[in-house]
């Protein structure tokens, strides 16, 4: 049965969207009641103009509110006058896409199933291990401190390790911001995670959607959130659902804003936050006209350090309500689970019932 062969005909180089396969190979079938519509609404994620961080404390205070509403009403917000300069978007997602057009031998030069490699090129989730497989294409690399990692990503194209150093590099200073503003929202201060957010964790993960001949039957990112304090998403086009829990868990589409950044809350500023602020489910959707492409920049504290609920959102009428946990931690989780069949997440694992 072609199930059977699944796991030996699509290794990494070999995978049906690497080949461009006419049709969804049963094991990318998703089960029916997880297929996408392909016709979701749009999610109404707020817009953050952070150029009020620096008009002053009346204007600072409202950028701090919205980010806070956001954190609590969807877990995710867009970002405008972030201070990134469009070129380097551009240039990013180019040396991205130009990335995946190279020949299967240069990209599998990076292939590896271990998750804890700081330099990784493969497909769906686990290569080989999966029991669904998912229709993408992705390279992961560590990024910071970016001199220690930039020469152990790509050589070609040529202007890889230029183009996504500088992103990634402008990505890191305002991900400390964000991280800033986000304590703040909290009442624990803009300094509270600022010297472990700039010596901790950037992990870029580069997405390649191809197209897809049937997109309603399978998916190119299972349903989970992040495992990071805070995740910043560029992508090329629309394609990110996320989960709408104020509206019985419906899937919404996360609109595209040319030049915008979004910004995810992950699982570790949920635990920080003792709940209070809700790290966001998404998933991503395919097209059959058009390849997409995202960059993903996942920002922690350090690999070994870990994160517990800030003891001054813990009280008698709020009490700890997660485990502490690292980004390690996560990454042997992963290790030891297959997170694409969707029956366990790494954030399930921390709650204290």
């Amino acid at each position: 049965m072609e199930s059977d062969m699944c796991f030996q005909c699509f290794s990494t180089g070999q995978s049906a969207q690497e080949k461009g396969l006419t049709h969804i190979p049963e094991c990318y079938e998703v089960p029916s009641s997880e297929r996408p519509s392909l016709s979701s609404l749009e999610a109404q994620i707020p817009v953050v103009d952070l150029a009020g961080l620096q008009m002053g404390p009346t204007h600072r205070l409202a950028v701090i509110e919205s980010i806070g509403y956001a954190c609590k009403r969807f877990g995710c917000y867009h970002v405008v006058n972030h201070g990134i300069d469009q070129s380097i978007l551009d240039k990013a997602l180019g040396a991205a896409n130009e990335f995946f057009r190279l020949p299967a031998d240069e990209n599998l030069k990076f292939m590896s199933k271990d998750v804890h490699k700081p330099v990784r090129y493969g497909t769906s989730l686990k290569d080989g291990v999966d029991k669904i497989q998912f229709w993408r294409v992705f390279l992961k690399h560590y990024a910071n401190p970016l001199n220690d990692w930039v020469q152990s990503w790509p050589e070609n194209p040529p202007a890889y390790r230029g183009d996504m150093g500088a992103y990634s590099s402008e990505v890191q200073k305002l991900a400390v911001e964000l991280a800033g503003a986000t304590t703040e929202s909290l009442g624990l201060g803009p300094k509270y995670l600022s010297e472990k957010m700039e010596e901790g964790m950037q992990v870029i993960t580069t997405n390649c959607y191809p197209p897809c001949p049937q997109p309603r039957l399978t998916l190119g990112l299972p349903p989970h959130s992040d495992y990071s304090c805070l995740t910043i998403l560029l992508q090329s086009s629309p394609g990110l659902e996320v989960m709408d829990m104020q509206d019985g868990g419906s899937w919404k589409l996360v609109p595209y804003i040319s030049g915008a950044l979004l910004v995810h809350i992950g699982d570790h500023f949920e635990v920080l936050s003792n709940g209070l602020y809700k790290s966001v489910v998404h998933r991503a959707v395919l097209n059959s006209q058009k390849t997409r492409i995202s960059i993903a920049s996942f920002h922690s504290k350090g690999l070994l350090e870990k994160m517990e609920p800030a003891l001054e959102l813990v009280d008698a009428d709020h009490p700890k309500a997660y485990k502490g946990s690292s980004f390690k931690d996560f990454l042997d989780f992963l290790s030891a689970n297959d997170i694409g069949q969707g029956k366990i997440c790494f954030l399930d694992t921390l709650k204290i019932k």
